[in-house]
């Protein structure tokens, strides 16, 4: 196992972070944090102009980059360290893979080149009201004449309100299927969701005899547990980025803050606290990218969900959000009275941590998850 970053790697890095200080300072956040939407249409347009952003890891026959998962977790590090505010999670990871992996080759050519242009916004929508576990699903389809109907409710879509396309997970007779279905399509509703990180909107959506078309064939459960680990490194690597910056903002304010004539951040109780956050922050580091090893070695296999990368992507989630909040809620107090303010980034920061824990379920059900998988 390669443990280091190749030096192409390292200048995707530098490239991404130059881009998303310019366009995701504060000012810029909070501002699109009051729209609708979410994000900045003109930044997004100009950044994938620019960077390749939306397709850094799509096939390079679908118009994408044509990177793999390990240059895509280092584009979600840099991210989750700016909070950049745009649709890169869900579409271009969470759509992107379900369209990867559905066994469906007319649709991929149809929908990939405009996900990975950064023109065609997906969402992917799995969970539903009331469920704990975002694997019980209920929202029924039905075939009728050439194509199919959806009847049901699925809440948190992330960008469901904006997005283009939707990848719906649902039902048929009991077994799991994956459909799209148009931005436009009749029997279709969407309603924003308040959130608890303005940062990343969420929508409800609401189908009532939604025609949609059917990706593959039903019985996807296997194409649904690799997207969905995959979603969960995604996010852990998300999560490591901001929990570093959490820890590099705080170094620099205890430096800077005088109490008693001294940088506070001399004193040994506040070298001890940031030191036990550092740990943590490493410790929640080294299994991201084990976990992307994992999934890394699985891609190139071809393997359905193969036993270790089933096991290290929710664990590396869970590691890393249970980081990201602490050092969060750690930096709020470190930076005293002030960390409490609106008009410091530190409570941007925690929001993202709480919600980001629970984006594919309650970590009761994750840790359970775990446990079994773990054969604990």
């Amino acid at each position: 196992m390669d443990v280091e970053f190749s030096d192409e790697q390292q200048e995707i890095r530098k490239a991404l972070r130059d881009v998303f200080d310019k366009h995701s300072d504060s000012p810029a956040i909070r501002a699109v944090m009051a729209t609708e939407t979410g994000y900045d249409a003109a930044v997004w347009r100009r950044v994938c102009e620019q960077t390749g952003l939306a397709g850094l890891a799509i096939p390079e026959e679908y118009g994408g980059v044509g990177f793999g998962f390990t240059e895509l977790v280092v584009a979600l590090e840099e991210m989750g360290r700016s909070l950049f505010p745009s649709p890169f999670l869900a579409s271009s990871v969470l759509t992107a893979y379900a369209l990867a992996h559905a066994g469906d080759a007319a649709a991929r050519a149809e929908y990939l080149p405009g996900i990975a242009a950064g023109s065609t916004l997906g969402a992917f929508a799995l969970a539903e009201p009331g469920r704990r576990d975002v694997r019980a699903v209920e929202l029924a389809a039905r075939a009728e004449g050439d194509g199919w109907r959806l009847d049901g409710v699925k809440t948190h879509v992330i960008d469901g309100l904006i997005a283009d396309l939707v990848v719906v997970v649902a039902r048929v007779n009991g077994d799991l299927a994956l459909f799209t279905v148009d931005r436009d399509a009749a029997g279709l509703s969407r309603a924003a969701l308040p959130t608890l990180d303005q940062t990343r909107k969420q929508a409800r959506l609401t189908f009532v005899d939604t025609p949609a078309r059917l990706l593959g064939a039903v019985g996807a459960d296997a194409a649904l547990e690799r997207v969905l680990a995959l979603a969960e490194i995604a996010v852990a690597a998300e999560a490591v980025g901001g929990a570093a910056r959490c820890l590099e903002l705080t170094v620099e304010y205890t430096k800077g803050r005088v109490q008693f004539g001294r940088p506070i951040g001399s004193f040994q109780a506040i070298k001890h606290r940031c030191a036990d956050l550092y740990v943590e922050v490493e410790t929640a580091r080294s299994a991201l990218y084990y976990a992307a090893w994992a999934a890394t070695e699985a891609e190139a296999a071809g393997l359905d969900a193969p036993g270790e990368l089933a096991v290290m992507a929710p664990l590396a989630m869970t590691t890393a959000t249970a980081a990201y909040r602490h050092v969060a809620e750690e930096m709020i107090q470190l930076h005293g009275g002030v960390g409490f303010t609106w008009e410091y980034d530190c409570h941007l920061y925690l929001k993202r941590a709480i919600t980001s824990a629970h984006l594919f379920g309650e970590r009761s059900a994750q840790r359970a998850r775990i446990a079994e998988l773990a054969g604990i």
